[in-house]
């Protein structure tokens, strides 16, 4: 399996260089093959949506101070400028975040949002772009109609939002798209069926994922490895099955079997498991 996205020592703190900083992520390490869903399972706070926001070279330079390497095939990203950034996010690397109207324009119409996607990344006529914006929403499981082309995003559902916001992501074709909670502020019919739209999308266009989530469920769906994250750090990591049946790490027994670690985290000794 070929190395898509390389991970080494990243760290992040915010806040000035001095004793008042506050290291949200310490000396994370991964990678994530071609093809491979990567589970990253933590409680709130415990610097998931960090880890995702470096990647995409989307924390402000001030006060956050970001260290370590992230190789996205074979490049370094944290040596980019904004432009090259900029043309890695949404053909290279997109993301989908927990709450769709972060990622969608309130006065612009569904088709639009998406097409406006296409035309910043693809020499194509704008009437192209939004014919492709058509498909894409299509391919996400939304109605092939006028009322949901033309629709506001307060016009839609959250799962419909959701899915809008799916097709964002996907609309370039990214070789990985990370996956921020993206089902957490789902009800759960909603969540069953984007899980499962995930799923065999992920199969189908043989896409890789960064898939966060603090849900063991969640996980169980669709992640290959699983990594379990807490104060910044990876307490364990390892095929999913295997860690789900045999945990050796007390924090990751208690994310897995209750999903209410906060007893254990005074205790934690943080040495890595692999």
């Amino acid at each position: 399996m070929q190395t898509l996205l390389a991970v080494k020592n990243l760290s992040v703190s915010y806040g000035c260089a001095d004793a008042s900083q506050q290291r949200a992520v310490e000396d994370v390490s991964f990678d994530i093959g071609t093809g491979e869903v990567l589970g990253l399972m933590g409680e709130s706070g415990c610097g998931k949506t960090s880890i995702a926001l470096a990647i995409l070279g989307l924390l402000s330079k001030e006060p956050v101070h970001v260290s370590g390497s992230i190789k996205f095939l074979g490049r370094e990203l944290l040596e980019m400028d904004e432009n090259a950034l900029r043309a890695i996010r949404g053909t290279g690397i997109s993301i989908v975040f927990q709450e769709p109207g972060s990622a969608l324009n309130p006065v612009m119409r569904i088709r639009d949002q998406v097409a406006e996607v296409i035309h910043a990344h693809r020499d194509l006529e704008w009437e192209q772009c939004r014919a492709d914006a058509e498909a894409a929403l299509v391919r996400v499981g939304l109605p092939n109609t006028q009322r949901i082309f033309s629709a506001y995003p307060h016009q839609l559902s959250g799962g419909q939002q959701q899915r809008v916001a799916l097709a964002q992501a996907l609309a370039c074709e990214p070789a990985l798209v990370i996956a921020d909670e993206s089902t957490s502020s789902l009800d759960a019919r909603s969540q069953h069926e984007l899980l499962e739209l995930l799923r065999e999308l992920q199969r189908e266009l043989g896409i890789s994922m960064l898939l966060i989530s603090h849900s063991a469920e969640v996980q169980a769906r669709l992640a290959d490895r699983l990594m379990v994250m807490a104060q910044g750090r990876i307490v364990e990591q390892g095929e999913f099955e295997k860690l789900y049946r045999n945990p050796a790490h007390i924090y990751t027994r208690a994310m897995l079997r209750t999903g209410s670690p906060a007893d254990v985290v005074e205790d934690l000794d943080f040495e890595l498991v692999t």
